[in-house]
């Protein structure tokens, strides 16, 4: 297990070229404009459409996605090297392909805060339209 001190020190490193894409919310209520995730079993909005970029998430009962990422809030960053910036932490789920090579997540629990770590495939990517 990493200290403290380890821990903000490599998140340094990785987060210095990391920017924030968005805040996913998870909601039992329909939004306007949600998309059937097949994967993931869920509903889920494009955070372009929102002004401060939030992503809303409704799983459907059935959905394989269990524990803190079906529950609780998370936070979404850029990255440049999705395999890096997962490195030394406690990854909850294992980096996915999403849109047919769009873009590759990670997700990590640090300290009871969910990260999702994003990956596009072109760095100049502006992101959902």
């Amino acid at each position: 297990m990493s200290t403290n001190n380890e821990r903000v020190s490599h998140m340094g490193n990785v987060l210095e070229r990391a920017r924030f894409d968005h805040i996913g919310i998870i909601t039992d209520t329909p939004q306007e404009g949600e998309q059937w995730g097949e994967g993931s079993m869920a509903w889920i909005t494009n955070p372009r459409a929102h002004p401060f970029h939030v992503e809303w998430v409704r799983f459907h009962p059935d959905s394989p996605v269990t524990g803190p990422m079906r529950t609780e809030p998370h936070i979404a960053f850029r990255v440049d090297d999705l395999e890096a910036a997962l490195e030394g932490y406690d990854v909850i789920s294992e980096p996915m392909d999403v849109g047919n090579g769009f873009m590759r997540i990670g997700f990590i629990n640090l300290d009871g805060a969910i990260i999702e770590f994003m990956q596009y495939a072109n760095p100049d990517e502006e992101g959902w339209v």
